[in-house]
């Protein structure tokens, strides 16, 4: 499925192909939540970079936060791509996986399927106001899941 979205000035625009189109995972984090707003989290699609076209790339600003391991502060090799103009979070890109990017599904303008269930992860550090409104078919998570999104996709195929 081809994805369109775009930031809230149009300063920047962009289109992806997408088998994961769904907008199913939520993460509660505090990266996702202080760079997203909204409920206090963020929800991300799967799609493959390499169909990933940008108008207005020139606007694009990235942002990698500051996380603690081992005790100690290093960059996260997680990119959040932003809009430098409006401050929109587009997509985020992870070195791990590099033939990945994650559009953020408050950025696409294209209309995206109802995912029949959710993924909350990162509960552990969710802001004491959120109301987490997870349903029996939903799985919670304090941390990150051992489910991939391939593995999310397969075991919603048999709900």
């Amino acid at each position: 499925m081809k994805i369109a979205g775009s930031c809230h000035c149009q300063a920047v625009k962009y289109s992806v192909e997408s088998d994961g189109p769904y907008p199913y995972q939520k993460c509660y984090c505090t990266i996702c939540r202080k760079t997203s707003g909204g409920e206090g989290y963020s929800i991300n699609l799967s799609a493959d970079a390499d169909t990933l076209q940008v108008e207005g790339k020139q606007h694009l600003q990235t942002y990698q936060a500051m996380v603690t391991r081992d005790g100690k502060q290093h960059k996260s090799v997680h990119h959040r791509l932003f809009c430098g103009h409006c401050g929109s979070h587009l997509w985020a890109w992870h070195r791990t996986w590099p033939e990945l990017i994650h559009p953020v599904a408050s950025s696409v303008d294209t209309e995206l399927p109802a995912a029949p269930c959710h993924t909350h992860i990162m509960l552990g550090s969710k802001a004491n106001w959120v109301h987490t409104l997870a349903t029996e078919k939903d799985l919670c998570f304090d941390e990150y899941p051992e489910e991939s999104i391939a593995e999310w996709h397969e075991r919603v195929t048999t709900m």
